[in-house]
């Protein structure tokens, strides 16, 4: 008799009941999600035939190139959620199996930079940035099987463990119009271009001249749906052969495997495969919308994470991270703190006012700098009267009282003149907030300082 155990999976060909394929797609569901996403929102750059602005709002480029944008992100973007107006963003999908990328990395001075470089997971492969001391100059991403020598002018190679990625500049700017002005140069410096088109010194390009491409996708207020459930079992095939296990995930994958395997021999289980999964969609995925269920909780109702792009095995924290904020950097990089709840537990909307107040010594203690944001119920920007949506160390004109407190008036309503520059408007409904800290200290990063109370004012 043959006693050879199956690694992690069932013997091929063993039965899976209508009730077990219930249990475990929920899990993969789960556990694929982020990958899909990953996946899905790479194949859009396929049809694309040069860095442009789809509708003039949201950057994109052919596969294995990048488009930047030449100022903040317009407050119309509705590709990804939690979109920040204090750097000025740019973005690649790349394919790893065509050939490797070359980065450009400009002389950004004293301002504060940082690529965001991950692979399909979302977890960050390369480490480029003001906090890494990174010098200007080219760099290279390569496939985990590419096997070429070191090119001359490369100053450093990353190898990406999954066959698709994202690189997502982010560069920080100030909110004037000296600086949009000043920054134009080492922007018109950022670069992504397969290896076949490097000649050994960097390129530059104009960003200010890049055409719109013209969609019919205007107008949603919504995220983009990037993982359609009809779909999932699919394209989690491809999965599988795109994204390489971790060590210890070769259990899952055989599991994973053996599932596929019956679904595509029982029409009628991949019927019900696929119904659980539209089922999982609305009650395991959408719930990690909600900042409440993202993370772990901190002082005052504030939730937080501290793996993010670092994730490995929390498949938990990964999808809840793709779900309502994804492509975020590494915790030593950003430090993301997010609310959906007042000091009193009380859901926060713009039918009230509220006040952050930081004292002297309360500020967020970063090396590059800090942000508060208000985002509408789908995590994106609400239009108000003065087009702010975000406030912190972009902004020149905050009024910090005599004893140097700082205190933020959070509300839909026009404040008093003598308020405004410390207004952060929100929508007259539901909203969240969202506080970045980029750089941070030890503080932050030890959870021994988090953001202050938000209270409802009287």
């Amino acid at each position: 008799m043959d006693t050879t155990l199956t690694p992690g999976g069932p013997v091929p060909g063993t039965r899976m009941t209508a009730e077990y394929i219930r249990h475990l797609t929920s899990m993969v569901y789960l556990w694929g999600w982020p990958m899909v996403n990953v996946h899905n929102r790479v194949a859009q750059f396929r049809d694309i035939p040069a860095p442009c602005y789809l509708n003039g709002i949201a950057p994109v480029a052919s596969i294995n190139h990048l488009c930047m944008l030449t100022d903040y992100i317009k407050p119309e973007q509705r590709a990804v959620a939690c979109p920040n107006q204090d750097v000025v963003y740019g973005i690649a999908g790349l394919d790893f199996r065509k050939e490797p990328v070359v980065v450009q990395v400009p002389d950004f001075g004293d301002r504060f930079w940082v690529y965001q470089v991950c692979d399909e997971r979302t977890d960050s492969f390369a480490l480029l940035g003001k906090l890494y001391d990174t010098k200007p100059g080219c760099y290279l991403l390569a496939h985990r099987d590419w096997s070429g020598e070191w090119p001359e002018g490369i100053s450093d190679i990353f190898i990406c463990p999954t066959d698709l990625g994202v690189v997502m500049p982010r560069i920080f700017q100030l909110d004037d119009a000296a600086d949009r002005l000043a920054i134009q140069p080492a922007l018109n410096g950022i670069m992504l271009y397969p290896l076949s088109e490097f000649t050994g010194q960097p390129k530059t390009t104009d960003w200010s001249k890049t055409p719109s491409l013209a969609t019919g996708h205007s107008g949603q207020q919504h995220e983009m749906a990037w993982v359609k459930p009809e779909a999932f079992f699919d394209q989690l095939q491809i999965i599988l052969k795109e994204v390489p296990p971790l060590p210890g995930e070769e259990v899952i994958y055989a599991q994973v495997s053996a599932l596929l395997e019956t679904l595509q021999a029982a029409p009628e289980l991949k019927a019900l495969a696929i119904q659980c999964a539209v089922t999982a969609e609305t009650e395991l995925i959408a719930p990690l919308f909600d900042f409440v269920n993202v993370g772990y909780p901190v002082k005052h109702n504030w939730t937080t994470q501290r793996n993010g792009a670092a994730f490995g095995t929390d498949y938990l924290t990964r999808a809840a991270c793709a779900k309502s904020n994804i492509f975020v950097n590494q915790p030593q990089e950003t430090r993301y703190f997010y609310l959906d709840l007042d000091a009193d537990g009380e859901r926060l909307d713009g039918a009230n006012g509220y006040t952050i107040a930081f004292a002297k010594d309360g500020f967020p203690p970063v090396k590059g700098f800090w942000s508060l944001t208000a985002y509408n119920e789908e995590h994106f920007f609400a239009p108000n009267a003065i087009g702010r949506y975000s406030v912190g160390t972009k902004n020149k004109d905050l009024i910090i009282v005599e004893d140097g407190s700082l205190t933020i008036y959070v509300q839909s309503a026009a404040t008093a003149a003598r308020q405004q520059s410390n207004w952060l408007p929100v929508p007259a409904g539901p909203f969240s907030l969202y506080l970045r800290c980029y750089w941070p200290e030890e503080a932050v990063l030890k959870d021994e300082w988090t953001p202050p109370a938000v209270i409802k004012a009287n």
